[in-house]
């Protein structure tokens, strides 16, 4: 039985567009303040990056909107909806999409949600946005995954909670720089990783994290998406899988046949840590930043909680007219400014004066 996603007419993507804060707080520096500085040799991240005190989602989303909008080219107001993926809406009851549509004169005539599913909210959003132009249901649509993720302070979460993303405009094949093949989600009811409500962190089951959670979701969406496709892992020029830290990413793609080379690209933990639903987005930004005409790119995010959607990409000849239309991602990485941690705990709220 075939489990792939397929729209009912060609669709892809027509526009994206990346957004990453430009300030930064080092692992050693994190590491300085709660270890002493003992074991930065074996930190998960380089350093990660950080809002500055006047960003949140929403500021975030629509920068990385505008970039969306700059390479699609095309009239704001053909867009039908906009759904913004994200745990870090800035609002518990207002949503983050309204604001987004509103300030990328989308609005009014168009549908707007917000998508939570931890660490995959944003792929979730895409996936709703490629159904709603792949039914015919909208010519375009505009998908968002964007986070300012949360670490307790002195929690080994801390060391890689960041902040960016990505925004993808979905529409007709004919107009796309990448071409959808197909898709598929896999999820279960593993609880690696949870925040109740009134909680302002997260908490994590160890014990769920990595097998049960991370590498069993993500192996069975990609591997039933290849069988399904008649494909494998040497038919694609890149990959991209979620970013929790930079050891998951590499094991899992060994794991499933791909090489080092072909997640290189997308693979930008080192350097902004783990930006939840924005992790695997913003590293298929880069890769797309980097593809050629013909070639084929995996996507494949997780959630905890937990799923994993796989999704297969055709980058088409337009990847040439529009890569430089707006800031690349490695752009965004490349503008880092270092802070301490006392700026980033203020800038996060961790410390409260009265």
């Amino acid at each position: 039985m075939k489990m792939n996603m397929k729209p009912s007419r060609p669709i892809g993507i027509v526009g994206y567009g990346a957004y990453v804060p430009r300030y930064r707080v080092a692992a050693a520096e994190i590491s300085r303040v709660w270890r002493q500085g003992q074991d930065t040799g074996a930190l998960p991240v380089k350093q990660k990056s950080l809002p500055g005190a006047d960003e949140d989602t929403i500021t975030m989303s629509i920068e990385a909107g505008k970039n969306a909008l700059m390479r699609a080219d095309i009239d704001p107001a053909l867009i039908r909806s906009v759904w913004a993926g994200s745990e870090s809406h800035p609002y518990a009851v207002k949503p983050t999409s309204t604001v987004v549509a509103q300030a990328l004169s989308i609005a009014p005539y168009t549908t707007a949600a917000d998508f939570e599913f931890a660490c995959k909210a944003g792929t979730e959003a895409m996936q709703a946005a490629l159904g709603f132009v792949g039914s015919s249901m909208a010519d375009y649509s505009l998908a968002i995954a964007m986070d300012t993720a949360q670490g307790r302070p002195g929690d080994a979460l801390e060391y890689t909670a960041a902040a960016g993303g990505a925004a993808f405009i979905i529409g007709p094949a004919a107009n796309s720089v990448a071409i959808l093949e197909g898709s598929i989600s896999y999820a279960t009811d593993t609880p690696d990783f949870f925040r109740r409500s009134y909680q302002k962190y997260p908490e994590h089951g160890n014990r769920f994290t990595g097998e049960p959670a991370y590498f069993l979701h993500i192996s069975n969406a990609v591997r039933t998406l290849l069988e399904d496709l008649e494909l494998k892992p040497s038919d694609f020029a890149m990959a991209v899988f979620h970013q929790p830290n930079t050891k998951f990413p590499q094991k899992v793609a060994k794991q499933l046949g791909f090489t080092p080379e072909q997640i290189k690209e997308g693979l930008l933990s080192p350097f902004i840590g783990n930006t939840y639903a924005g992790a695997s987005p913003l590293g298929f930004s880069a890769a797309l930043d980097a593809a050629k005409p013909g070639d084929r790119l995996l996507l494949a995010s997780f959630g905890s909680g937990a799923g994993s959607d796989a999704l297969s990409f055709v980058v088409t000849d337009r990847i040439e007219e529009v890569r430089f239309a707006a800031p690349t991602t490695r752009s965004y990485i490349d503008r880092e400014v270092l802070v301490d941690y006392a700026t980033y705990a203020r800038w996060r709220n961790k410390i409260k004066h009265h």
